[in-house]
């Protein structure tokens, strides 16, 4: 995979942390990745985290990326591939969209007939090798491409194929997801500060449950339901803390939170 230069079209969060993630898997040398972005802070947080190269032209990133990443604002991902039809080349170039809520059919009717196109919701983990990621083909995207777009997100993190009308829930989940781990890191935190423990315990202790949490759902394959279970001990500390949080609504709260994230992304579209 290292023979295929990768353009980003968006230099922002997502799309550093994704060329943070394929330089540091070794899936592409820092020199082979080249993005651009209107916004000056964007060009050289991306060129000071990945190497990477920066342009202000996305016509520049076009002509010289075999992958290109569509990593700009939903609303703006139709009339940049409109910008950009006369240089896009079908036989050449696949396009990967990241951009919450456009359909398939939308990219694919602003780009050469028989453009292949596959649109990916990733979260930002990818930072750091550990994202979920979900994609699905257009109709001209081979299987050869699903392989190719299984080992580039897999190098970052867990990645699974899905049908395009699951991607909305996809978003609600796991492009989200993250920022509802960081709010719980931070109250379980803010919980031991309340109980006498110094903030940096806490922190720590916080992050690194939920990482070993996350991992015994899974390596066990065990429901989650079950392992909590497990930890509850007939009148013991844990099953006292279950109630308070049932009490607290965090169950619905975060069914909702899924729910509202999802019929967001599918209102950008």
């Amino acid at each position: 995979m290292t023979q295929f230069s990768i353009g980003f079209l968006g230099a922002g969060r997502m799309a550093t942390a994704l060329g943070k993630g394929f330089v540091a898997a070794g899936l592409v040398s820092a020199d082979r990745l080249i993005a651009s972005d209107p916004i000056d802070d964007a060009r050289t947080a991306f060129a000071r985290e990945t190497q990477g190269r920066v342009s202000h032209s996305n016509s520049e990133v076009v002509g010289k990326a075999d992958i290109l990443i569509l990593a700009v604002k939903p609303y703006q991902v139709v009339s940049l591939l409109e910008e950009l039809k006369s240089v896009l080349d079908p036989d050449r170039q696949l396009v990967i969209s990241i951009a919450a809520g456009v359909p398939l059919a939308k990219m694919e009717a602003a780009m050469p007939s028989g453009m292949r196109v596959i649109r990916v919701m990733p979260n930002t983990p990818a930072l750091v090798g550990a994202s979920a990621s979900a994609f699905a083909l257009g109709t001209a995207a081979t299987r050869a491409d699903a392989s190719f777009v299984l080992e580039l997100l897999g190098a970052v993190g867990l990645a699974l194929e899905v049908k395009e009308g699951l991607l909305d829930a996809v978003t609600g989940v796991s492009g989200s997801g993250p920022a509802y781990a960081f709010l719980m890191i931070e109250a379980m935190a803010d919980g031991g500060v309340a109980a006498g423990l110094p903030r940096d315990i806490a922190q720590r202790l916080a992050a690194q449950t939920l990482l070993g949490a996350a991992k015994m759902v899974l390596e066990t394959g065990q429901h989650p339901g079950a392992l909590k279970d497990a930890v509850c001990s007939p009148g013991g500390t844990t099953i006292e803390a279950m109630h308070e949080l049932e009490k607290g609504g965090v169950r619905a709260a975060l069914i909702s939170a899924v729910r509202v994230a999802a019929e967001k992304a599918r209102r950008l579209a």
